[in-house]
């Protein structure tokens, strides 16, 4: 089966992942960053050298902002920028299923270890959602297949696995959307909900929710027009509508919960705190002095942003501690964190310019009726399929947002753990462009895999892997498969180089 070569791939990469952070982690001295480095109040024991040593690459850059919430809690303010359901599920596993190793292990050592195994048993969750999801949409089983293996060479790997929620997020948005197109909107609707307790981003999630019933809603009055009459018709009709407004108005707050619930819990632990300066230790008090760090305290004034009509800590964060705001990235400065998001960026222009080019009546009309001269036609499988639509125009939207409104670095992280879509594309183009993946002679490029991968009963090997099969012949593969190997394979590697001592990377 598709899903046994998507897993096998998956846990090669993880592992290698993990070995490659260690050996290079400890052959390159680390950077240093001007980054959040706490002290540690806790004496260390036995094993956490050894933990360290292993692991250590993966609690740089903001991922130390995790383990930190996850030992203390959101103690400073601008912790609050970072989710809680990364340090919940960090801090569980510390406690639970690493408990027995607490006499050899403190809890920063048991935090890191369950950084390395949650992340990449999420991670194989992702991937085998991404997959499942791509059969669905996509309905053409190589390409789903090609892109889930390609997915397991991020150019976004080192945010996969080190401490950050990269690959939650990416689990559980995959795997909504894998029951939101199944019909399951309910559980859907849950699975996005939690997405948005892992990063804000998943609000944007809402979108999905509105559009998928929406295109349901309008095939089921379409087939109501022509099978129902009189005021049988109209029930139906206004039955639609209910079900769809009810659907739309209790997803949407059922997605947008977590997000509102965690800026209440910022508004009341820093507009109305009930904590001293007292409880906190000493060293974390020192530097959140020496650092300019806020933190909560009942006989001191509330913070400015408190007096706003809408207190949003977390605008108030990305405002001041991270300058994130319209244009404000756009100096000469950051031309080369601009060209470390080209690759990224270009994918998700590429996407979009094909997909208007195949469907442009489709695109005008918003995907949500055909033309009648297409309405009898079988719709095409593949990237043109008209299923891809929406999900098109969300990795648009966040390329944009990311591009003019973020820090641009951010982008091939963003993209690649919020959308499926560039590792779409990349498969498209690969199955497209590449000789030695066969290809069918239809209007539409449906590529099979070489005629030596079949078995004897005509079905094709479980245990090929396309993506690796394409490696040991690398000088005579096209330009196309090179540029997009590479950018995935440097990316890949680099990442782990830079990233895990410190180092800048997106």
């Amino acid at each position: 089966m598709d899903v046994r070569v998507v897993l096998h791939f998956a846990i090669i990469t993880r592992a290698l992942s993990l070995l490659l952070q260690a050996l290079l982690n400890a052959a390159i001295p680390d950077h240093e960053a001007d980054a959040f480095r706490p002290p540690r109040v806790e004496e260390p024991l036995y094993l956490d050298s050894v933990v360290e040593w292993c692991f250590g690459g993966l609690s740089h850059w903001d991922a130390e902002h995790f383990l930190f919430i996850a030992e203390r809690g959101y103690l400073y303010e601008h912790n609050f920028a970072f989710f809680p359901l990364l340090p919940v599920i960090l801090r569980g596993l510390a406690d639970t299923l690493l408990w027995p190793l607490s006499g050899w292990l403190s809890v920063r050592g048991r935090l890191l270890l369950a950084v390395a195994l949650g992340n990449s048993a999420l991670f194989l969750l992702s991937a085998v959602a991404l997959y499942a999801m791509s059969r669905i949409v996509l309905q053409d089983r190589r390409l789903a297949l090609l892109s889930s293996l390609l997915y397991c060479l991020t150019p976004a790997n080192v945010f996969m696995t080190s401490g950050y929620s990269e690959s939650l997020f990416a689990a559980l948005t995959f795997g909504g959307l894998f029951l939101l197109e199944k019909g399951f909107t309910f559980r859907a609707c849950l699975a996005l909900g939690i997405a948005t307790a892992a990063r804000s981003n998943g609000l944007v999630n809402i979108g999905f929710l509105l559009y998928l019933p929406s295109l349901h809603a309008l095939s089921q009055i379409r087939a109501y027009r022509t099978t129902s009459t009189g005021h049988s018709k109209v029930f139906r009709y206004m039955w639609v509508i209910v079900r769809l407004l009810v659907t739309s108005l209790l997803g949407t707050a059922i997605i947008a919960l977590p997000f509102c619930a965690f800026q209440y819990y910022g508004y009341r632990t820093f507009c109305t705190p009930s904590t001293s300066l007292e409880r906190i230790p000493p060293a974390l008090v020192s530097l959140a002095r020496r650092k300019g760090y806020r933190i909560p305290d009942e006989n001191g004034p509330p913070p400015l942003w408190c007096m706003r009509p809408l207190p949003l800590l977390y605008s108030h964060i990305q405002d001041v501690y991270w300058d994130v705001g319209f244009l404000r990235y756009f100096e000469l400065k950051q031309i080369p964190n601009f060209l470390l998001a080209l690759p990224m960026a270009s994918l998700g222009i590429m996407a979009a310019y094909a997909y208007y080019q195949a469907n442009p009546d489709m695109c005008l009309r918003l995907g949500l009726w055909e033309s009648a001269s297409r309405r009898l036609d079988k719709p095409t499988p593949g990237f043109f399929n008209p299923k891809v639509f929406v999900y098109v125009v969300h990795s648009t939207a966040l390329l944009i947002f990311g591009t003019l409104c973020m820090h641009v670095q951010v982008l091939t992280r963003f993209l690649a753990s919020s959308s499926p879509v560039p590792f779409w594309i990349s498969a498209h183009l690969l199955l497209l462009n590449e000789p030695l993946l066969h290809r069918r002679k239809t209007s539409v490029p449906n590529v099979q895999l070489r005629a030596h991968d079949t078995s004897r009963n005509g079905c094709t090997n479980p245990l090929h892997n396309p993506v690796s099969a394409l490696l040991p012949h690398w000088r005579t593969c096209s330009a196309t498969t090179q540029c997009i190997l590479g950018y995935f394979l440097s990316y890949w590697v680099l990442g782990l180089a830079l990233h895990c001592n410190f180092l800048p990377w997106t």
